[in-house]
Formats: structure tokens, sequence, C-alpha cells
């Protein structure tokens, strides 16, 4: 792993850890206010929809005044607002300053991805994106772990405490080792309708919102199906350490074969862990994690590689808005189905989700290659008739004629 790349995963180990910090702590959190349960879960949704909200206008920001500055100010204060967070008088502060938080922490995802493609090949780009994705896990693992397994000795504004210094000791990593951009690319100002118009990219966001609609549907409602004292029940987060690897392993896989063959094969074992869930929850709760951020890796490498270079802010802003409307829509429907149809009619429903991303990853294989956008050197080699389709199994040579432009790798 080289600089940029370890630069990039501590940004998205900081940005994640420091967003789900309260989730395990929030029985604590509504005692110490005298909340129900579904005003404390406002802890993390606070968060979580402020930065769906403005991930997208940070993108095209980035666009404007580069992606590491982006990155860098989003992830400082973030962090910062962690060490603050634990020392809230009253919830109705605690609330604001998450606002803050997830306002400053979606800056990570909105030019993470863009940052990537810029600086690197395609060629290198899926295993990049794997690290990245398995810096979000892991952080998002690790600040979970961090305040369940410490909040029985701190209480819980001192384990958010904790949580915020591992968070800015992430950041300052991000700080000195992020590598400055070599030169501010042009931008066109079209980017917003081209990240809008590409039938592949759109067909990605709705396949982000039915992917991670089926994550957070499991993992919202398995501490139903399950039972024991609050730190095992915190254990459950370290199958996030099989989403890491099996991030980095499907960049790789993505770089080698196609991110189209390499996608519906991480949408089967979505959906083998669904089925697996039936017999064994935490059986099947670790293998949906795994195909889980093996999707999620490979879905947004092909955005980032797919999009034009002047609509890469815009489309992964894009991406990651489907993202968390599938974190908060997708959860809540899932959890309904629960409600109504048990844990087998869960899993029906989620099939039937995994079944329409896979319908929708087929169509994009067959899509043309975007041909160069405006601005584009004339001298650029066409992309022959035989690599012209997404998935479709020309030589790997001549998939690389066009490694600017072509939506597979």
């Amino acid at each position: 792993m080289n600089r940029l790349t370890a630069a990039i995963a501590a940004s998205g180990f900081a940005c994640f850890a420091l967003l789900y910090t309260p989730q395990p702590v929030m029985p604590q959190i509504a005692a110490e206010y005298g909340l129900g349960p579904g005003s404390a879960s406002l802890a993390l949704s606070a968060a979580t929809l402020a930065l769906a909200v403005v991930v997208v206008p940070i993108a095209m920001l980035s666009e404007r005044v580069g992606r590491r500055p982006v990155i860098v100010v989003s992830v400082l204060v973030a962090a910062l607002l962690g060490l603050v967070l634990p020392f809230a008088p009253n919830y109705e502060l605690f609330l604001g300053l998450r606002v803050l938080q997830g306002i400053a922490a979606a800056g990570v995802p909105a030019a993470s991805m863009a940052y990537l493609a810029d600086a690197l090949d395609k060629k290198k780009l899926g295993a990049a994106m794997g690290a990245m994705i398995a810096g979000n896990s892991l952080g998002g693992m690790s600040g979970r772990l961090v305040t369940g397994m410490t909040v029985d000795w701190l209480g819980w504004r001192g384990s958010v405490l904790l949580a915020g210094v591992f968070g800015l000791v992430a950041a300052l990593i991000v700080v000195f080792f992020l590598p400055k951009a070599q030169a501010m690319p042009k931008r066109a100002p079209s980017g917003m309708k081209a990240a809008l118009k590409d039938p592949v990219l759109l067909s990605m966001y709705a396949v982000a919102v039915l992917l991670v609609g089926t994550f957070i549907s499991f993992y919202n409602v398995a501490g139903f199906q399950l039972s024991g004292p609050a730190w095992l029940e915190t254990l459950v987060f370290l199958f996030y350490g099989f989403g890491s690897t099996a991030a980095a392993f499907a960049g790789r896989l993505a770089d080698r074969f196609g991110r189209g063959r390499v996608l519906l094969l991480c949408i089967a074992v979505l959906a083998a862990g669904a089925l697996a869930s039936l017999v064994w929850v935490p059986l099947g709760l670790a293998i949906v994690t795994a195909g889980f951020f093996a999707s999620h890796t490979t879905a947004s490498g092909w955005v980032a590689a797919r999009a034009p270079s002047h609509a890469r802010g815009q489309a992964s802003g894009l991406y990651l808005a489907g993202f968390y409307v599938g974190s908060s829509i997708g959860g809540t429907s899932g959890a309904t189905a629960y409600e109504e149809w048990g844990w087998g009619g869960l899993v029906l429903v989620l099939l039937g989700w995994l079944a329409l991303a896979a319908m929708l990853v087929v169509c994009s294989q067959s899509s043309p290659v975007n041909s160069a956008p405006s601005g584009a050197s004339r001298g650029t080699a066409p992309t022959p008739p035989y690599a012209r389709y997404e998935g479709v199994g020309a030589a790997p040579r001549a998939t690389r004629l066009d490694t600017k432009w072509a939506g597979e790798g």
C-alpha cells in the first residue's frame, strides 16, 4: 500500500469511526437524557441524513477548490467535533453537533473516489478503491467496538471521547501523508449533466440504494434475533473485518476480470448470506457483510472509472447520496418487512432487491463505453469494436486501449 492509498484509507477510517460511534451506546445516551429508543436513534440518523443532504454539493465544491483541501478540512473538522461531542450538556446540543459532524464528514466520501480516479490510472484504481472501502469498514467497526467495549468502564461520554481521539490520530495521518495534486484538472461546466445522463452511472446509483438497503436492514433487525450482554452483542461488528478483506480482494478482482462480472459475483455472495441467515443469523451476517463491502468496492470503482473527468465529483456524490438514501429509507423498509412478516419475510424482500440490482448490472454490462468527453485529445485512439461493451469478453490488452474512459477495468 503506497502513501496515497494509505492516506485515503485513513481518511475513510476516521470518517466512519466518528460517524458510527454513538450506535452501541444509544441505551446509555437514552438513559441520561430521558429518551425513548426512537429519539435516541437520532444520535446516528441526524449525522447520516445531514451527510446525505450535503454530499453532492460538497462533491461539486471539490471540482472547483480541489479534492485534497476538501478531504483534509473534512476529516479534521469531523475529528475536532468528535472531541467536543461528549461534553454536550443537553441532547439538543448533542444533536446539533452530530448534524455538523455529518456535514463535515461528507467531504471524505464526496471527494475520495474522484481523488483516486484523478491520481491513478485505471489498472491501479480497483485495488486503491478496495483499500479505501477497507478503511471505511474498519473505521465503522472500530468506532463501534471502541465505544461498545469501553462504555461499562468509561461511561458513554468517556467512550465517545476515546473514539474521538482515535479519529483525530487518523485525521493527522491524512493531513501529513495525503499527496498534493499534481495540477488542478480543467473542469467543464456540464459535470452534473454528464453524471445524470449516462445509463450505467444511473444504474450504479440505484444499485447503491439496493445494496446498502439490504445490508443495513440486516443489521437493523439482527438485535431482535440475537440476545446476550451488551459487550457480547457488540462483537457482531467484528464481522466488518470480513468486509475489509473482501473489499480489498474484490478491488483486485475487478481490475483483472472486469467490474460487471465481479459485481454479479458479489451480489450472489450477498444472496447466499441472506439464505444462510435462515439457518444461523451470525453466519448469514458474516457472509452478507463480506458480500456487501465487496460489492460496494466494485460498484463505486465502476462509477469512478466510468465518469468523465469533469463529472467525477458529481458522479461520486450522486452514488454516495444513493448510498445514504438506501441506508435510511432502505433500512427502515427492511425493518418494517421484518415487523410484518418476520425474518423469513425479510429475507424474501431483500432477495428481491438483490435480484433487481443484478438485473441493473447485467444491463450495464451491455451498455456502450463512454466516448471521450469534450476537451479530450483528438489523437486518442478509438476504442476497438470488440471492446465497446462493458463486461464483454474482449482481450485484456484491447480493453486497455482507452484506459481513461472505459467503464470496465
